[in-house]
């Protein structure tokens, strides 16, 4: 969240004031063990809480993954408190909060089940959040992957590993997360402006579902897509910020939404506007293919824990061979 209290977007007379904060269940937040309290919405209020806390009347309101739904249900909520929005590698939740099904991901998520220790998090992390090439390139001596390896084992160190309690309200509150039709138009209608960014690699949130997120918001909306992964803010951050700076200052500017927006807005032009029942038709064949996504990485988590357990069954039911060991005593 930025306050622009003290000044405009890089204006002579003041600045920018920034607040970065971890949710409940991370870093250095309360992690509480009931799950139902992990909720986008009770996020929300925490940051609504927050808001007030520092006195901010309104502000910009940036949010990443889980906190891109987050800041969703924050503009929902005290539409006239925000300024403007950004969504950083956003989905809408539920089912759209798995990943892509293919032999990468399913190899990351065995990896991650796995992970025990801050060395094998930070290796499974550095492939989830950024791509291939990105990792592999040199920064002299080194590649990113050897530099970025040691920095995620030395902050996961720091802070420890995540918490299970918090781990699992995280995923709760990501699949039970969902914008209903009035809080989009309670953002749409609101006055201000949202930007959804996104990485065109990313393996967890699908740049699909951000894209349909940002037509659903036309015309308030633009979408801006980035080569990059789910951290597409560190791997281009110079792109991230210029789109960033370009929302601040649009708002500043009071730009029309029309003059904002590049995306097409799908009931007007020259092609016939969908129907209601086509409508319907193609919101019912996604929703199937999600349940079926959603069925297949059942499916794989149960075969993945089914694995682990029978491994570790097996090394218990193992016999111990015992070897005979033979003295010989001598008699006097």
């Amino acid at each position: 969240m930025t306050d622009e209290s003290g000044g405009g977007c890089g204006g002579d007379g003041g600045g920018i004031e920034v607040c970065a904060f971890d949710n409940r269940g991370m870093g250095r937040s309360s992690a509480p063990v009931t799950k139902s309290e992990y909720t986008t919405k009770t996020m929300a209020k925490d940051s609504i809480a927050l808001l007030n806390h520092l006195g901010w009347k309104k502000a910009h309101v940036f949010g990443h993954s889980m906190g891109a739904m987050i800041a969703c249900k924050v503009a929902a909520m005290v539409p006239d408190r925000v300024l403007s929005l950004a969504l950083l590698n956003v989905t809408g939740g539920g089912f759209e909060c798995f990943p892509r099904l293919d032999r990468k991901t399913l190899s990351i998520a065995i990896r991650f089940l796995r992970a025990k220790t801050p060395e094998q998090r930070a290796a499974v992390d550095l492939d989830t959040h950024y791509t291939k090439e990105f990792l592999e390139e040199y920064i002299g001596p080194n590649t990113r992957r050897t530099i970025l390896y040691q920095e995620y084992v030395k902050g996961i160190s720091a802070t420890g590993m995540q918490s299970n309690f918090g781990f699992d309200g995280q995923v709760h509150a990501c699949w039970k997360h969902k914008m209903t039709q009035t809080e989009i138009e309670q953002i749409r209608t609101a006055g201000f402006l949202v930007s959804v960014i996104h990485g065109r690699d990313d393996v967890i949130a699908q740049i699909c579902h951000a894209r349909r997120l940002a037509e659903k918001l036309h015309p308030v909306a633009r979408m801006v897509e980035l080569h990059g992964g789910h951290l597409v803010s560190h791997e281009r951050p110079e792109e991230v910020n210029r789109a960033l700076i370009e929302l601040l200052k649009a708002s500043e500017t009071k730009i029309s939404p029309h003059d904002w927006t590049n995306l097409p807005n799908k009931n007007s032009g020259t092609g016939m506007p969908f129907s209601s029942t086509s409508r319907e038709q193609r919101s019912y064949m996604i929703s199937i293919l999600e349940k079926l996504q959603f069925f297949l990485f059942y499916l794989f988590g149960l075969f993945a824990v089914a694995f682990q357990n029978g491994r570790r069954l097996l090394q218990y039911l193992k016999p111990i061979r015992v070897r005979t060991n033979l003295t010989q005593a001598c008699i006097r």
